[in-house]
């Protein structure tokens, strides 16, 4: 990652969320094509204009990216298929900026859009890998709240981590969430007490540690900042990512993430350090993971997080906002949309369009993400920085 090639010359623009639902009879394409439509409204492009389509989904069925060219009577000359989750959303910004800066495309539309029907997360949970339907489903575990635990538990043990350090995550997530529309919990207060006193779903994790399923779609275009200027967009430029997969696979169980191993080369390619974030968007699947993406990118020491969070602010108006708009903890897990989540939310807020509460003097930006859990982990990790040029 040392010395890799900037993005000078990218521009990301055009933040969209496709409002999320608890429930939906409408399909996952429904909802990635809704978040086609905005785009091409929020641009004042024509369809025809979109040359390239990045897509994330975990709920197409047999459909990727190449199927939906034909639903939507696009005919684009590069596409991704991105199935990873909560990483998905940097992956796709990396992606898309590399095919602009070398041709392959001009303006491409990054989506992450999931349904939610009555069946559909409890086949998502037996289906989602190998590891599900062999190991884990038929004995009645299936999904992510065991393996999350684990995770958990041993950070506890480990770190001396107590769950009133996740609750501050939690609490200060609900009080962003005020005033955001598309956060399904933002009009239900958390406090503390409320926290701690939730029911069990898999110890340590009880139910505000616990992400809520829904429908919905989040999105964005990139683009060449020349393209950018010229069509009158508020629009942010990329001052550095990374990406890792399978990270620190010796460890017998996950305490750490890719970041740790890349987040040196992040700071030096943006020309940067952690002190000059002025916001952190992380995926929040579980309280635990965004301890761990504290300390592995760089604002705290390893096992530090719970320090950390006992001497800081999380709300917008506080000394570390933190998942600005609630995060999934208060918006809901819109599928792999969750992956694009803070990636949008720090497009949001450099170029001055919340949806909900404004990071003062916001500019600078972070955003991360984690996917693909397996037996005791997640395997895919990414981060970047954006910079707001409105």
């Amino acid at each position: 990652m040392s010395g890799a090639r900037d993005y000078q010359g990218v521009a990301v623009a055009c933040p969209v969320t496709v409002p999320y639902a608890r429930r939906s009879d409408k399909p996952a394409h429904w909802f990635i094509g809704s978040a086609l439509r905005a785009l091409l409204d929020a641009s004042g492009l024509e369809k025809d204009a979109i040359d390239g389509l990045a897509v994330s989904s975990f709920s197409l069925g047999s459909d990727t990216t190449i199927a939906l060219t034909e639903h939507f009577d696009m005919s684009p000359r590069w596409i991704e298929w991105l199935p990873t989750g909560g990483a998905s959303g940097v992956m796709a910004l990396r992606r898309a900026a590399r095919a602009v800066q070398d041709g392959d495309a001009n303006i491409v539309a990054c989506i992450a859009g999931d349904t939610a029907g009555s069946a559909s997360f409890s086949s998502l949970v037996k289906d989602f890998s190998r590891f599900s339907s062999a190991a884990v489903y038929p004995y009645g575990a299936g999904g992510p709240n065991g393996v999350f635990a684990l995770i958990t538990d041993n950070y506890m043990r480990r770190f001396g981590a107590e769950r009133a350090d996740f609750g501050r995550i939690a609490v200060a997530q609900r009080t962003n969430a005020r005033g955001n529309p598309n956060a399904l919990l933002g009009a239900k207060p958390l406090s503390i007490d409320d926290y701690l006193a939730a029911p069990p779903i898999a110890e340590p994790l009880h139910l505000f540690d616990c992400v809520l399923p829904c429908a919905g779609a989040e999105a964005f275009l990139v683009m060449s900042d020349e393209r950018a200027r010229a069509l009158g967009l508020k629009h942010a430029r990329i001052r550095g990512t990374i990406e890792r997969h399978n990270a620190f696979f010796e460890d017998p169980l996950a305490e750490r993430g890719g970041w740790a191993m890349d987040r040196d080369a992040l700071y030096a390619q943006a020309d940067l350090g952690p002190d000059a974030v002025d916001c952190l968007q992380t995926y929040d699947d579980y309280p635990v993971i965004v301890a761990m993406q504290i300390e592995d990118l760089g604002f705290c020491g390893k096992g530090e997080a719970p320090a950390f969070l006992r001497t800081h602010d999380l709300t917008v108006e506080g000394d570390f906002p933190h998942n600005s708009c609630g995060g999934q903890l208060s918006c809901g897990q819109a599928g792999a949309a969750g992956g694009f989540l803070p990636v949008v939310e720090a497009l949001r807020q450099v170029t001055r369009q919340p949806l909900g509460r404004q990071v003062p003097g916001a500019r600078i930006a972070l955003a991360s993400g984690y996917g693909m859990v397996t037996y005791d982990r997640c395997l895919a990790s990414g981060a970047m920085l954006l910079e707001g040029m409105a």
